[in-house]
């Protein structure tokens, strides 16, 4: 179809985001014969992260690889992706449409093209916002890390600093002892008051020595982490240090759409039931814009549940269609 003003290109499905759970969902419609585009912005969340673990048959492999191999075999099921930003989305009713039914969704680019879609998939994911110390952002991903599960296995019994910037950085402290015995939590921008009875019986048990002071920046020798230095000008020997960025949910266009929000400890996310569906008719989300915890399995994982449940349903409302023709 040759796309004017007037007659924007439709799809049955657009998957906003191209990140595992984006590209999951669109394997599963491709191969069911949906013609379906994904709009990839190109920002993935694990980009500063050399390898992604815990993947099975997948474990070690560069985040960069992954996403190759994903849009080559999207690519064999005839699905359309495109290098693009979404910048707007607007849900228009059709003649057809119930106030149950999904109705069409206009879909805006940043290049100013605009497309059409029957149901939409939303995997825009996150962005982490990390502390302002400096050389924190430059060693995100390699030495500087949030994720024991990510990670742990890699600086295994390394000498591990945690950069308390809320109290549930105790949490933090406490899961990474698990891959080391030499974890010490600077408390940067938590006060000792902060801690209950029960953290520091915790932190005892686990080991961990607790240093209160905020930290100023990290010691960088022969380009690795050799230690972490405090405002007094006392450095601390460590060889990896975990943090817990803020999370920023990237759900502006769910926002747009009306979706309903609940607020956890980690941002506000949609409200979606466990196929991935929002509260707006005929709009998923998956991965990282559904969750905080999505790890790169899990959020393929609900890709393909999506994807499944998106075929369905169109399959049963055109046959309801055809019925009542």
């Amino acid at each position: 179809m040759t796309q004017t003003p007037e007659t924007p290109e439709t799809y049955e499905v657009i998957v906003i985001g191209g990140g595992a759970a984006g590209l999951s969902a669109a394997l599963v419609l491709g191969r069911a014969r949906r013609r379906t585009l994904v709009i990839d912005a190109g920002e993935p969340r694990n980009a500063p992260a050399a390898h992604m673990q815990g993947y099975l048959t997948r474990d070690g492999m560069p985040p960069a690889e992954f996403l190759a191999l994903g849009r080559e075999e999207i690519a064999r099921y005839g699905v359309e992706l495109v290098e693009d930003r979404a910048v707007d989305v607007t849900k228009e009713s059709t003649k057809e449409s119930t106030k149950d039914s999904a109705g069409d969704f206009m879909v805006t680019l940043a290049s100013g093209r605009t497309v059409r879609a029957r149901r939409l998939v939303i995997a825009t994911g996150l962005k982490d916002e990390l502390p302002a110390v400096p050389g924190v952002a430059a060693r995100f991903g390699r030495d500087v890390l949030h994720c024991p599960y990510c990670h742990g296995w890699e600086v295994r019994d390394q000498a591990f600093g945690v950069l308390a910037t809320t109290p549930l950085s105790v949490h933090q402290a406490l899961m990474v002892s698990q891959w080391s015995k030499d974890v010490t939590l600077f408390l940067h921008e938590v006060a000792e008051t902060d801690l209950s009875d029960d953290d520091l019986r915790r932190l005892a048990a686990a080991g961990v020595r607790v240093v209160p002071g905020e930290v100023e920046g990290l010691r960088i020798e022969d380009d690795r982490l050799t230690g972490v230095r405090l405002v007094d000008g006392s450095v601390h020997a460590r060889e990896a240090l975990f943090l817990a960025p803020r999370t920023v949910p990237q759900t502006e266009l769910l926002a747009k759409l009306g979706a309903e929000f609940t607020e956890t400890p980690f941002g506000a996310y949609p409200v979606v039931d466990p196929t991935g569906l929002t509260s707006v008719r005929g709009v998923w989300a998956v991965g990282n814009a559904m969750g905080f915890s999505e790890q790169v399995v899990n959020a393929a994982a609900g890709g393909y549940r999506a994807g499944a449940f998106i075929n369905g349903d169109l399959l049963f409302a055109d046959l309801d269609a055809a019925s009542r023709v």
